[in-house]
């Protein structure tokens, strides 16, 4: 739907947001991940980033953005934990908040060539595709699904998945991943809320992956 017929079903302020981030770190840290290869680069120039007003818009908040810091976010991205995405040299990552639940980030790796960050983005993409049943799996009186959204077109391509998780007696929550590619760098861009795909500005973050693609 377009970003601007998204409506919030439920609005949370910045202590909703801290209270999801841990129970997505908490779930998400139970899922066994085998540890990714070295494919970063000795120390890099960090490729730019997505900026605040490139995110899918909030219906009653700006964004926020971090600085673009060395290293991967704390948590890692739900979904993309237990060292799917690469700690080196060449991994940089920037956060993203607004003034209610809704947060994203990016992460981006430089590898050490064109045929690592192929791989790599297939690893990140098959992780992404898998999350929701890893999630159950450890969480079986929740429920979640995934979508695949498709592909993006921009620099070496990207593709876009949904990932939505429910407890009992807890509020749901959405998730959109975009992964893509430009020559030797891989991005991740990761957009979250609480609620359920019908509230999930999907062309909206199609747009905002092609910039991040764009911009590597």
């Amino acid at each position: 739907m377009p970003a601007r017929s998204v409506r919030h079903r439920s609005v949370r302020r910045r202590t909703a947001l801290a209270a999801a981030a841990v129970l997505a770190a908490t779930a998400a840290g139970t899922t066994a991940a085998a540890a990714a290869p070295a494919t970063t680069a000795p120390a890099t120039t960090p490729p730019r980033f997505l900026a605040p007003g490139e995110l899918p818009p909030h219906a009653s908040s700006p964004w926020y953005a971090s600085k673009v810091t060395p290293g991967l976010p704390d948590p890692e991205p739900f979904c993309l934990d237990g060292g799917a995405v690469p700690s080196g040299d060449g991994t940089y990552h920037r956060d993203f908040h607004t003034e209610y639940d809704t947060n994203a980030v990016q992460v981006s790796v430089v590898t050490s060539g064109e045929d690592s960050a192929r791989r790599l983005a297939e690893r990140l993409r098959e992780k992404v595709a898998r999350c929701a049943g890893d999630w159950l799996h450890e969480q079986p009186g929740g429920t979640a699904s995934w979508k695949d959204y498709g592909t993006v077109t921009a620099a070496d391509g990207g593709r876009v998945y949904g990932v939505h998780t429910s407890l009992p007696e807890s509020e749901p929550g959405v998730h959109l991943f975009g992964v893509g590619r430009s020559g030797r760098t891989v991005t991740v861009v990761r957009w979250g809320e609480m609620g359920t795909f019908a509230q999930a500005p999907v062309p909206a973050f199609k747009a905002t992956l092609r910039q991040a693609l764009s911009k590597l």
